[in-house]
């Protein structure tokens, strides 16, 4: 769960000027951050990868080796020994600002060391496994364009299974020092291997870049892939699928901790309240949490209320969840049908952010289903970041899994949640901006700046002309209940002994959602704690930023140059966000 040392992000702050003596000193400092995110990029090429750059297309490091992690420790050090050569008062104001940000997150990933998340390398929500067989499914980021594209897969294809294999050791090292996850979780983590353990190479999805070959590619080279992909999945991809399937199987499901919160794991209270500062980016801690949820869970069903007589249902809140859950008005019945929904959704509102907004990216997205392997268990939704160089666009998924748990009310929300001006926004207008340092365009992994935008921009449906109808208004306040009732459920598992059977009963007594949707949400913040209270906590400092500036500048608020501001910083921490905007308000009074 560690984050990526280039989890910093530049952002240019008015501020009295360095002196001109200074330059000497940006010019090391900038090629030394160049320097650090090239070192960043051959670590970890996935990454590379994902942003379009194939220089590393054909490696995939065993990050699961104690080798790897001893490597990446000492660079760490020596990152920040070397962080710290440079003088923050000699650089220029938005070098400083990135300097202390560097320190922080450094400092950060290096206390970190002492909780053990690489003993637990598997869960179901996500992990190498998966993630895998979606790359070499054809269908995502690795690119499959030419023969040089298939052999540097090839190569990758034959690094899975030393990696496979650590994973089984740090593994099995997580059972006997009482680090895993819990039991029921494995379970389902068995259940997704066995379909990826095929014995059939044809019937794997590593077989689908193989069932359309481009036209470049000479009949020669088709027929010696083909028996090279056959040969490397059959000896030897294949059968480490199946020995982690098995040590999953016989190992971990029988002797995976029963207990469900993190503060039961060795150190687990420190850990979880470790994570609560990561993913927020704030000092708060899991009772304020706790307790902000409540009241926003409180205010929100307030207005569901307002909805329910607006509509003329006649019976309680409760009844109101029944009725939108079970009648099938509200629910597509083909999976074909709910994606060419949303693409109509694309369309629209792509005519409608202008008046909100006044950059957006140049390349647009696609919308897809989620692939079946990995369905029952992924999120309803999500976003895949497309290439900066336009070769590849963003992924819109929408999981047609259970289609009774995608509610036609709630498009409009989801649609600008992770698509425009939602995450698409966010990422690929600064992937886009090639006059930005590649690691403010392409550092990621502060969850309450991406995923508190995400929220925001739901928030702007109204304003941008949506939400017209009241149901889509309620889908709106459904799934802000369900990021309000993330701060209430998650630091309830995890900090006040809560159940995993109590968490679904307090979303279910206060959402129509979906049970599977319940049961898909509940145990994601098991294994990926603290992650899910960014959502909230970001989006209520981004409204209070902007109502702060709308307070100070009264007519001369332009709500296209805030939003420009906030889109514009890359990735930030929140308290950085706050001096941005603050520095913006001053500049215009």
């Amino acid at each position: 769960m560690r984050k990526r040392m280039f989890l910093a992000v530049l952002v240019v702050l008015a501020g009295v000027q360095a002196p001109g003596w200074a330059a000497p000193q940006s010019e090391a400092f900038n090629r030394w951050l160049e320097r650090q995110w090239q070192q960043t990029l051959q670590r970890q090429p996935v990454l590379a990868t994902s942003i379009g750059d194939p220089r590393y297309n054909a490696l995939l490091p065993n990050t699961a080796s104690e080798a790897w992690r001893a490597e990446q420790r000492q660079l760490l050090r020596t990152s920040l020994s070397e962080l710290r050569g440079f003088k923050p008062e000699q650089l220029e104001p938005s070098e400083q600002v990135s300097w202390r940000m560097l320190q922080r997150e450094l400092v950060s990933d290096i206390r970190g060391e002492r909780f053990p998340d690489w003993q637990m390398p598997l869960n179901q929500f996500g992990g190498m496994p998966s993630f895998l067989a979606q790359m070499g499914s054809g269908g995502s980021i690795q690119p499959f364009r030419s023969t040089r594209d298939y052999e540097d897969w090839l190569a990758r294809l034959r690094a899975i299974p030393p990696l496979f294999d650590g994973m089984v050791q740090d593994l099995r090292l997580g059972l006997k020092r009482g680090v895993s996850q819990p039991a029921f979780i494995m379970q389902k983590v068995q259940a997704q291997l066995a379909e990826l353990a095929v014995e059939d190479p044809e019937k794997s999805l590593f077989w689908g870049p193989l069932r359309q070959f481009p036209d470049g590619i000479s009949a020669a080279d088709r027929e010696r892939l083909t028996a090279a992909y056959r040969e490397v999945l059959r000896n030897e991809v294949l059968p480490a699928y199946r020995r982690l399937h098995d040590a999953v199987r016989d190992e971990a499901v029988p002797r995976a901790r029963r207990s469900t919160g993190w503060s039961t794991l060795p150190d687990g209270k420190a850990w979880y309240a470790y994570m609560v500062q990561q993913m927020t980016t704030t000092a708060l801690g899991p009772e304020v949490i706790h307790q902000t949820g409540l009241r926003e869970v409180a205010r929100i069903r307030a207005e569901m209320e307002q909805v329910r007589r607006q509509v003329g249902f006649v019976g309680d809140l409760k009844a109101f969840f029944a009725h939108l859950q079970d009648d099938p008005r509200y629910y597509a019945t083909e999976p074909e049908a709910l994606i060419e929904g949303y693409r109509a959704l694309q369309r629209r509102i792509n005519t409608l952010t202008p008046k909100l907004f006044d950059i957006a990216p140049k390349s647009d997205y696609e919308v897809k289903p989620v692939e079946a392997f990995r369905a029952e268990s992924a999120a309803g939704a999500s976003y895949q970041a497309g290439a900066a160089d336009g070769s590849r666009p963003g992924i819109f998924y929408i999981n047609t899994f259970n289609l009774r748990a995608q509610p036609l009310f709630g498009m409009e929300t989801l649609s600008l949640h992770e698509a425009s001006p939602g995450h698409h926004f966010q990422i690929a207008i600064a992937q886009e901006d090639t006059a930005l340092p590649a690691f403010r365009r392409f550092g990621g992994g502060y969850v309450a700046y991406s995923e508190g935008w995400a929220l925001y921009a739901e928030s702007l449906g109204k304003e941008l002309g949506l939400f017209t109808d009241p149901y889509q208004w309620y889908g709106r306040l459904s799934d802000e209940m369900l990021r309000a009732m993330r701060l209430v459920v998650d630091t309830g598992l995890h900090a006040k002994g809560w159940s995993r059977e109590r968490a679904i009963r307090y979303m279910r007594d206060n959402s129509s959602l979906a049970e599977s949707d319940v049961v898909a949400e509940v145990e994601r913040y098991l294994v990926m704690p603290g992650q899910a209270l960014g959502y909230k906590v970001g989006e209520l400092e981004i409204r209070r930023l902007r109502r702060e500036a709308e307070a100070a500048l009264g007519e001369r608020f332009d709500i296209k140059a805030f939003h420009r501001v906030v889109l514009r910083a890359g990735q930030v921490p929140l308290d950085v966000l706050g001096v941005l905007v603050r520095e913006w308000v001053r500049s215009r009074r």
